[in-house]
């Protein structure tokens, strides 16, 4: 239900565009016919069905330059701005496109391109201009508002609630405060008892509980040290989290914040690729998976019947790691241990010199070559190129428990390779978890095609110079 709530304005826009899209393709034919004497861009004799295909080519565009991205109450500006970037792009490709029709003049092809593409760019601009004022209208109302809490009990938290309360065009409905410490508000604030829903302890029951949509947090400077422990709690994709700065976070320049109305917000995201960058970066993790594992296959199987030769056991080992979303899979890798290496001992690091490591495994850890059964973990989708490396569920636990926000790691799919492996040693303790999680995070945070090549090329460089573990 809640994601079905997530994702229903996004269907609802992507409904309502197509149908302004086909709106689009008929009005240009029926100037079109005027213009010329034969048609443009008609590849059957149904107008209709041609209609329909190159609506779903915009839709498509649409969503990859990620004109569905953060719809509510977007600024009609913005929203503007995108459409014309992607109209631009779309009239580039249909440009290239009706290249290749050599019943029409090069001229003739221009004007048609051009003439599409802008019918579609203003019938689309007209039409979010529309429903975003009417969503404003809404709002002001107090309708179709998005369910908030606020964080905090003090005067922050009190002026927060006031400017939402007062200002309804900034979207959010405010529920109640979630207090710091589970005791009653400072009557000198003017926040009512009835108002706390609850302390930071219960804020993920209280989330599920009223449904909550946003989570607004703003604290006193004294409890500053609080805010990490509340982002790992409302750590999910369903919530949106904004954190309301003090001055001096404002005037030093130190956070990035965002204008919403004039409110000024840091907005915690978690995914900052575009779509179009995760749908790129899957298909070079399927191409360069596929075509590693074809070029490799003699040697894989040659390594595979070496491992057997040398040590008893399987030459491939599966283990059950944890991956997007928490959810469980299968790993593979080459056998670098002896068989049932950690049958007495249980799950623990490895470490420099291991004794559980078989002199095959060893030469195998140095030139990651153990992690070449990966790739299939990768075409099946579990797995990509670049991402944080996942660990065993009984590491996660513990991790999890001891670690701030290590449940974000768990937000993108993992990877055979990632930031944290070419600038960070191999976990020997705690510590090194906790340095490795920052390397992750900051990988999440700014992730991009660009720092994915960085970082494969960086874990190349590693495999050359043998400096594995």
């Amino acid at each position: 239900m809640p994601k079905l709530r997530r994702y229903r304005e996004v269907i609802f826009t992507g409904i309502l565009d197509f149908m302004v899209v086909l709106a689009g393709w008929i009005i240009y034919h029926s100037y079109a016919e005027v213009i010329w004497e034969y048609q443009i861009f008609t590849v059957e004799p149904n107008i209709l069905l041609n209609g329909i295909l190159y609506s779903a080519f915009w839709i498509i565009l649409f969503v990859l330059i990620g004109v569905y991205k953060k719809l509510y109450l977007v600024s009609r500006l913005d929203e503007f701005v995108r459409i014309a970037k992607a109209s631009f792009v779309g009239m580039l490709i249909l440009f290239f496109i009706s290249g290749n029709d050599q019943q029409n003049t090069w001229e003739v092809q221009r004007q048609a391109v051009f003439l599409y593409g802008f019918t579609v760019f203003v019938l689309m601009a007209v039409n979010r201009f529309i429903v975003r004022s009417i969503q404003k209208y809404f709002a002001q109302k107090g309708k179709g508002l998005h369910r908030a809490i606020i964080v905090g009990a003090g005067r922050s938290a009190k002026t927060a609630y006031e400017d939402l309360k007062r200002n309804k065009i900034l979207g959010m409905q405010v529920l109640g405060y979630v207090s710091i410490n589970g005791q009653d508000p400072d009557p000198d604030v003017g926040i009512e008892k009835g108002k706390i829903l609850g302390s930071i302890d219960e804020i993920e029951q209280i989330i599920r509980d009223w449904q909550v949509q946003d989570v607004m947090v703003a604290l006193e400077p004294e409890h500053r040290e609080k805010l990490v422990n509340i982002i790992a709690k409302t750590d999910s994709p369903e919530v949106s989290l904004k954190l309301l700065p003090d001055f001096h976070q404002v005037v030093s320049g130190l956070s990035k914040t965002n204008q919403i109305f004039g409110m000024p917000l840091i907005e915690v995201s978690p995914e900052p690729m575009q779509l179009w960058e995760l749908v790129a970066k899957r298909f070079f993790d399927v191409v360069i998976s596929f075509t590693v594992l074809a070029l490799t296959f003699p040697f894989l199987l040659i390594i595979g019947l070496l491992i057997r030769l040398t040590s008893d056991g399987t030459a491939i080992y599966e283990q059950t790691r944890v991956g997007r979303n928490e959810k469980p899979f299968t790993m593979y890798k080459f056998r670098t241990m002896f068989d049932n290496a950690e049958k007495d001992s249980g799950p623990k690091w490895a470490t420099k010199n291991d004794p559980r490591i078989t002199p095959m495994g060893r030469w195998l850890r140095r030139l990651r070559i153990d992690e070449l059964p990966q790739f299939v973990n990768v075409l099946k989708g579990d797995m990509s190129l670049v991402g944080p490396r996942p660990e065993r569920p009984h590491f996660v636990d513990q991790f999890s428990a001891e670690v701030p926000l290590y449940s974000r790691r768990h937000r993108v799919r993992p990877g055979i390779t990632g930031w944290a492996q070419v600038k960070w040693k191999y976990d020997a303790s705690m510590d090194d978890v906790r340095e490795k999680t920052k390397y992750d995070l900051f990988y999440i945070e700014n992730a991009s095609m660009s720092m994915d090549a960085k970082i494969l090329i960086n874990t190349i460089m590693t495999v050359v110079k043998g400096r594995g573990q």
